[in-house]
Parts: C-alpha cells; sequence; structure tokens
C-alpha cells in the first residue's frame, strides 16, 4: 500500500510501525519492516556508530550506504570523514567534496575543515578553502579568515575587532587573531582590558582571563586570583597604582557584583570610587547596577545613576555593553515604586549600538518615554509627534511591541494583507528540492536536528515566494516547526495562516472550551512551547506538544482525577488534556493574569512568586524585567502570538493590554499556590 507524507510524519511521530523512503516526488512508498531495516535503518545506525565513536562499525556502515546508492548516505559519508577528521589529509577533503558538491554536508564539512585547518595553522588550504564556505556562519572560521587576510598584507583591523569582541567565549581563531595583531602593535593593552571587561560583563571568565593575557604575563596570575576568589584579591591584593592595577581591580569588583551587587557598591563607596579613574568607576558601578537589576532590586536604577554620574565627570563616552544599557533601561522603568525615571530610559537607549536601538523594544520604550516627557519640553507637542512617529515605525510589524504600539496609536493590531496563491509551479520547484527531500526524510528517520540543518540550508537566497511555497510544503507535510520558522523568514509577502497555524483545531478549541480556556491563548503557548512537534523534548524532560514535566502530569493528572502512566504523557490527546488542566490552575491561581500564568509555565509558579514582589507595575514594564531571558521572550510571544491566533479564529478577543491585565503586584500566597509545581 502507499501512505503520503502527512501519514508518515503522524506515524513517525507517535506511532510509527513502518519506515518509509522518500522519493522526489515526495511521495512516500511504504515497504516491509525488515527491508526498511537494511536500507534506511543504516543511516540511523551510522548516526548512532558516529555519536557512540565507532569507527569501526560507522566505517563499514558508510560503505553499504554508498553501495547501495542510498539516497542520504552522504550523511554516513560525512559521519565517518568527521570522526577521523584529525587524521584527514587535503586530498580526501576534495574527494569528499566532489562527490557531494552543492550539498549541505559538503558545506558542513567544509565549515569543519576549516577549523581543523586553522588549529594545524595550514593557512595555505585554509586560503583555498574559505571562499567555497558558502553558509559562512562560524565567527571562529571568521576569525581565521581575518588572520589571513592580515598575514596576506591586507587592513583588518576593525574587521578584527569587531569579530574579536563578538566572540562569546574563549576559542583558538579568535583568540590568534587579537593576539597576532597585539604582536603587530595593531590591538593595544585598551583593547585587550575592555574586552575583558565585556566578558566580565557577561559572566565569561575564560574569555576574559585569554583578553588580559594579551596585556602581559603578570596580569595572568593577577587575573586568575580575582576571577577565582575576587573579594580576597580586593581585600589583599586590589590597588589603583597604575592603570593595569585600576583594570584589575575593576574586573574584581565586577565579579564581586555578580553574586553580590550590594557588597560592591559598599567597597567602591568605601574606597574604589574615589581611588579608580573615572571611566573604570563608572564601569564598576554599571556592572552593580545590572546585577542589581536581574535580582530586581530597588536601588539598581540609583546604582546606574551613580554610573553615568562617574562618566560625566571624568568626560568619558559611555561605551557599556549593550546588554547593561538594556538592563539599565528596565531598572529605569521599575524604579520609584513603578513611576519610571523617562529620562534615564532615554539616556540608556541613546547610548545603546545603532543595530540595538532598531529592536522594537526600545523603540518603543522611548517612544513612550519622548511622550512621558513631552509636558516638560519646551516644545510638547513636537516631543508628542516624534514620540508617535516612532509608535508608527514599529505599528505594522508583528511583534509583542508592535502589538503594543499599534494599540497606543488607537490602531487594531496589524494583519497583513493575504498573499496571492502559491502556483502549481512554485509548489513543485520547493517539492523537488533536493534539500528538502533529504531533511523530511531526515525528519521521518527521527534525525530531527540533521533533517532542520538540511531544511535551512537550502533555504539560503530565497525569495519571498519560494520561502512560502517551502513554508506550505512543511505545512502540508505537517512538519510544523519547518513550516513556521521557514513562513517566519518572509518579509515583503505574509502568511498568517502559515506563521501561526492551528493543528487539531477542533480538539483544542473543544477542550480549552469545557475548562474555560482562551483557546487562542492556548495556541499562542503550544507554538512557543513546541512548534506543534508532537514527540518534541526537552533537555529537562519536558514533552510532547505542551512541554509537560513527568512531575507536572502526574501532578495534574491526580488533581482533576484522572489516570496517568509515563508512557501515555507521549499521547497528543493525553499531552494536551494535562497540559491546558495545569494551565488553567496556573491562569486561576494567578488570578487570570495571562502574563503571569506565561512566565509561571516557563520558568515555575516558585520563581513568579519573587519576580512578583516590589512595586506595583505596569504589566509590560513587569514583562520586560523578567530576569531569566528565555522567560522574558517567552511571555511576550505567548501573548502576542496569542493576540495573532485570535484574529485568525474570528472571535471576539482581548487587546493585547488586555491580555497583559491590570496592574501587576505581589501576591499572597494560597494553598494551591504553595502546591503547584
Amino acid at each position: 500500500m502507499t501512505l503520503n507524507f502527512k501519514n508518515l510524519l503522524g506515524a513517525v511521530y507517535g506511532r510509527a510501525t513502518l519506515v518509509a523512503l522518500v522519493c522526489a516526488s515526495v511521495l512516500v512508498v511504504a515497504v516491509p519492516q525488515s527491508h526498511a531495516q537494511g536500507s534506511d535503518s543504516t543511516i540511523v545506525d551510522a548516526r548512532d556508530a558516529f555519536r557512540k565513536k565507532d569507527g569501526k562499525r560507522l566505517a563499514a556502515l558508510r560503505a553499504g550506504a554508498l553501495a547501495a546508492s542510498h539516497p542520504l548516505a552522504m550523511w554516513a559519508d560525512y559521519w565517518e570523514l568527521s570522526a577521523r577528521i584529525g587524521e584527514v589529509q587535503q586530498p580526501e577533503v576534495d574527494q569528499f567534496s566532489a562527490r557531494w558538491s552543492g550539498s549541505y554536508v559538503d558545506d558542513r564539512f567544509r565549515n569543519d575543515w576549516l577549523l581543523e585547518l586553522g588549529k594545524r595553522r595550514d593557512w595555505a588550504n585554509f586560503t583555498v578553502e574559505f571562499p567555497r564556505f558558502r553558509f559562512n556562519d562560524d565567527r571562529e572560521v571568521t576569525c581565521y579568515a581575518l588572520l589571513t587576510d592580515h598575514l596576506a598584507g591586507k587592513d583588518v583591523t576593525d574587521a578584527a575587532r569587531a569579530a574579536w569582541f563578538a566572540q562569546r567565549d574563549a576559542d583558538d581563531g579568535c583568540a590568534l587573531l587579537a593576539a597576532t595583531l597585539t604582536d603587530a602593535r595593531l590591538f593595544t593593552p585598551a583593547d585587550a582590558w575592555r574586552r575583558a571587561r565585556v566578558s566580565i560583563d557577561a559572566n565569561r571568565p575564560r574569555a576574559a582571563r585569554q583578553a588580559a593575557a594579551l596585556v602581559g604575563p603578570a596580569v595572568t596570575v593577577s587575573m586568575g586570583q580575582l576571577i577565582d576568589s575576587p573579594a580576597r584579591y580586593l581585600a589583599r591584593g586590589a590597588a589603583s597604582s597604575s592603570h593595569n592595577a585600576s583594570e584589575l581591580t575593576t574586573l574584581a569588583l565586577m565579579r564581586v557584583a555578580t553574586n553580590d551587587p550590594d557588597a560592591a557598591a559598599g567597597l567602591l563607596n568605601d574606597r574604589w570610587d574615589r581611588a579608580l579613574p573615572g571611566d573604570l568607576a563608572a564601569w564598576a558601578w554599571a556592572a552593580v547596577g545590572k546585577q542589581a537589576a536581574l535580582k530586581l532590586q530597588p536601588e539598581a536604577a540609583d546604582y546606574y545613576l551613580r554610573a553615568a554620574q562617574r562618566a560625566t565627570k571624568a568626560k568619558a563616552d559611555i561605551d557599556w555593553p549593550d546588554d547593561t544599557l538594556a538592563w539599565k533601561v528596565r531598572a529605569a522603568l521599575r524604579a520609584d515604586n513603578g513611576r519610571p525615571r523617562w529620562q534615564q530610559v532615554m539616556q540608556a537607549i541613546n547610548a545603546m549600538s545603532a543595530t540595538e536601538q532598531r529592536d522594537p523594544a526600545w523603540v518603543y520604550w522611548k517612544a513612550r518615554a519622548l511622550i512621558a516627557l513631552a509636558p516638560d519640553s519646551q516644545d510638547s507637542e513636537a516631543m508628542r509627534a516624534l514620540g508617535r512617529e516612532q509608535m508608527a515605525s514599529i505599528a505594522e510589524q508583528l511583534s509583542f511591541y508592535a502589538a503594543l504600539a499599534a494599540e497606543h496609536l488607537g490602531q487594531p493590531v496589524y494583519m497583513p494583507p493575504r498573499p496571492l496563491p502559491l502556483t502549481p509551479d512554485e509548489r513543485d520547484v520547493a517539492r523537488n528540492n533536493p534539500g528538502f527531500v533529504r531533511a523530511l526524510q531526515l525528519i521521518a528517520l527521527g534525525l530531527r536536528s540533521e533533517g532542520v540543518r538540511e531544511w535551512n540550508y537550502a533555504l539560503r537566497g530565497m525569495s519571498d515566494r519560494e520561502l512560502l511555497a517551502a513554508a506550505q510544503l512543511a505545512c502540508d507535510r505537517e512538519v510544523w516547526d519547518r513550516c513556521i520558522n521557514t513562513s517566519d523568514r518572509t518579509r515583503g509577502e505574509i502568511d498568517m495562516e502559515q506563521r501561526f497555524p492551528m493543528p487539531f483545531r477542533d480538539d483544542v478549541v473543544a477542550r480549552a472550551g469545557e475548562i474555560g480556556l482562551d483557546p487562542a491563548y492556548v495556541y499562542g503557548l503550544i507554538r512557543q512551547e513546541s512548534r506543534f512537534v508532537m514527540d518534541a523534548r526537552s533537555g529537562v524532560g519536558a514533552s510532547g506538544l505542551m512541554q509537560i514535566m513527568p512531575a507536572t502530569a502526574r501532578w495534574t493528572a491526580k488533581r482533576i482525577g484522572v489516570a496517568y502512566s509515563a508512557e501515555l504523557l507521549g499521547d497528543r490527546d493525553t499531552n494536551l488534556r494535562l497540559g491546558m488542566s495545569y494551565l488553567k490552575l496556573v491562569l486561576d491561581d494567578f488570578g487570570s493574569s495571562q502574563a503571569l500564568a506565561a512566565a509561571a509555565y516557563n520558568a515555575g509558579p516558585s520563581r513568579l512568586r519573587k519576580w512578583r514582589d516590589g512595586p506595583v507595575l505596569e504589566p509590560a514594564i513587569w514583562a520586560e524585567n523578567v530576569p531569566f531571558a528565555e522567560t522574558r521572550d517567552y511571555v511576550k510571544k505567548v501573548l502576542s502570538n496569542a493576540t495573532y491566533y485570535a484574529a485568525q479564529l474570528g472571535t471576539a478577543s482581548p487587546s493585547l493590554k488586555t491580555r497583559l491585565g491590570r496592574s501587576i503586584a505581589p501576591g499572597g500566597a494560597n494553598a494551591l499556590d504553595q502546591e503547584l509545581p
């Protein structure tokens, strides 16, 4: 018999008994299980052998896949070559590239090979290979490439500095680039110290050690001491007698602030604010402000004020990291018992990089600041108009702050016009794309990570129409994460039904109605939790469409009086029932606040008890101050998703501001609140 791919994927995600091959027409022919195990299982087994570092078995499986001309043989070839990359030489790489020219694995191995060539310092082969690297998305490879350009006599100073500062943690390529340019006197000690401060601010001590080592060997010992025990270093070895000593002391104060901002503030007040140069004292105060803001301390805005005052007095530029400035905005919004310090908000946003200032969050809050400050301005109407203009600049985007901006302007939430239907030719091009065919095969075999990478590689350079066709292919096959993520890439033509699909609509709407949940809110949450991938599993063990933890599922089942066993969590209907029931319990317990309930669903109710302590806050300000970046983004995405789903469902729905609810204040504990997992 034959199965279409939609039915196959449904089987693979929960009830797989057959394994299938996908042909170029994307029809799927089911084959007997024994035959399937002799074909597709070769690829699955090869991946398993690669992960277990079983080189002998991997080599045999690779040979079998190549001999059988398996459509995914390139992956077995890639894993086998990757497993012994340390001993591979250029001719074998050239042969591999010739076999799979233009494919994802060709480019993926080139990425790996460029890193290996960099480690070998084989610049001749690196220079030949780098122009062939099509994806070119690896920062360490970029650093190696800039180094080869420098060695060839090109001026790469500015690009090298930008790449080095963007490096997230210590790696060989960017470290070698920085050391080489330091030796050439193109990077200065000031560059090294700023890189060290940025790294400490981001809690990346390895990168900080690496940067400071460029100043000289004497600094390296002190860096180790202050990173391991900053309080002891400040008590015993800190000084401000030289610039290097002052830099080290500043780093130690920043390290203390990471765990105890009040202690760092005390040390600054007692001695170091006066002893350090003004620009470094400002950095230390800014670090204290950031850490206090992350802990939702009311003193955070004042700490930032001290930082700004110190910088102004020293006539120093405020060149703090964007993340530190973002927390200055959040602290200013939360300050003075929920009465924002709008001037401080403006100052922080204006100090951000040009790229960061374009983020809709900061466009929105700067617009709010302009409007709030307008009455005290010499030209209040012009300032109000500028604020409204800023709001309008984002109101026709699709995001949390875009929806808030539209509502602030008295406009309905923006819904883009539906694009023209895809033509048969456009659909055929997507269906016959070899990368998409391989991606769907890999996903059907349970090799989702590999399938996603194949899919994303195939999207390179596509127009909006091509992206819409690719997204529709994924939607039709019910590969919902690729459907959503692909459609999210379009800019001029936007298909809201692709971006916000509603699988299992009848079941979700019916169950939501039974227990009194808004189905748009449920869909908004599922889209963010799992992208509707039924067998999704997080690193901490959350499972299924609604990403429920086993302990939470067990507690909820007991609470609502249904039978439960661990294996039921993978069942779609059970996962929906338990997830929606738990969400309703959380929502009821947090006074029907969708913002609080979403945060509790993601981070746990116990954290919410701490995060809602403090001043009474406007819900949008509270959401922006959620300390966990993942949860902060999650709350905003769930609520904006719900707004767009409500429009899709065509029912009367609250605005985003209504979804955010009334002001958020500390809440008293009750019996259920204490019990909720």
